[in-house]
Parts: C-alpha cells; sequence; structure tokens
C-alpha cells in the first residue's frame, strides 16, 4: 500500500457569537473541500462573489472597536459602527456600568445570467464598560456621526480636584 503525504492545515476558528454563522462556514468550508477532489471550483468562486455575511457583518468577533481616553474634565468612548444608524443603537447607564448595544440587519440580492443570490444576514452585539467613580451620571451624552458613536462622560466638580501631581526627584 502507497503511502501518500498529507498536508495537515488548521482549520480557522470562526470566532463568532452566531452559531448558525459558524455551522455556516464551516459547510462551506467541507463543501469546497470535498468538490475540490474532483476539479470542480468551490463556491464562491463559482459564483464569482463573496457572501454577504462575510462583508456585511463588521463585529464577527463580538464588538466595535472601541477606544477610550481620559481627559482633566472626563472620559469619552468612541465606538466604529459602519453601517449602523442612530435607531440601530442604545446606550443605556446603571450604577456602575455603561453599555452599548446595537443591531444589523442586511440583506444582499444578486441576480445575473442563470445565477440569483439572495443572502440574509442579522447580528447584535453588546459591549459593557465599569463606570470610574467619579462620574457623573446625570451628564453622560452620546452622539453618532459617519459610522462612530462617541460617548462623553463627564467628571464630577470632586473628581476633577483630586489630582495632585507628585514632584519626581533625581536619586
Amino acid at each position: 500500500m502507497a503511502q501518500v503525504p498529507v498536508e495537515k492545515k488548521q482549520a480557522p476558528v470562526a470566532r463568532t457569537p452566531d452559531p448558525f454563522l459558524a455551522l455556516r462556514t464551516e459547510m462551506d468550508r467541507l463543501f469546497d473541500r470535498f468538490t475540490s477532489g474532483f476539479g470542480f471550483p468551490s463556491l464562491g468562486r463559482m459564483l464569482n462573489a463573496e457572501p454577504a455575511w462575510r462583508s456585511a457583518w463588521p463585529f464577527a468577533d463580538g464588538g466595535p472597536a472601541v477606544d477610550v481616553t481620559e481627559s482633566n474634565t472626563g472620559y469619552k468612548i468612541t465606538a466604529e459602527l459602519p453601517g449602523l444608524a442612530e435607531k440601530d443603537i442604545e446606550v443605556t447607564v446603571t450604577d456602575e456600568m455603561l453599555t452599548i448595544k446595537g443591531e444589523k440587519r442586511a440583506e444582499h440580492e444578486e441576480k445575473g445570467e442563470n445565477r440569483y443570490l439572495s443572502e440574509r444576514s442579522y447580528g447584535s452585539f453588546q459591549r459593557s464598560f465599569a463606570l470610574p467613580r467619579g462620574v457623573d451620571r446625570e451628564k453622560v451624552s452620546a452622539s453618532f456621526a459617519n459610522g462612530v458613536l462617541t460617548v462623553t462622560l463627564a467628571k464630577t466638580q470632586e473628581a476633577q480636584k483630586q489630582e495632585k501631581k507628585i514632584e519626581v526627584k533625581a536619586g
């Protein structure tokens, strides 16, 4: 019996909170692997299109990219939320937490000669942040422009006064 070398590759891990998306990714991979043995191109190459769900949902890792900055007067949280509108976003503050939630629904339809592609994708995310002491919960504001959410958290007067500069001495 002849021994044939087999190349082992680690399958990419689907890092997504959606189990149906993970299942579909695995089924696409298995189908492509099976049909490639018969000389057929992959399904994506046959249709000459990347599935809409791969490019339509930028939060496959579980949440949007977020920057948190601090100034003397407060904190600013900036989140990139491409493709969403203000109505798709919810910002809430409790005693100890700031929560940003969002949901995106996308539909993709392509018609061409001898082909028809229709896909829908839905997804949601939620990011929560522990609020530091000294945040004035009555002065939390949020704005949304060009796919970027900016949440501003003002510090209380007491928190602004608590900063004390310490002199650094040589030796």
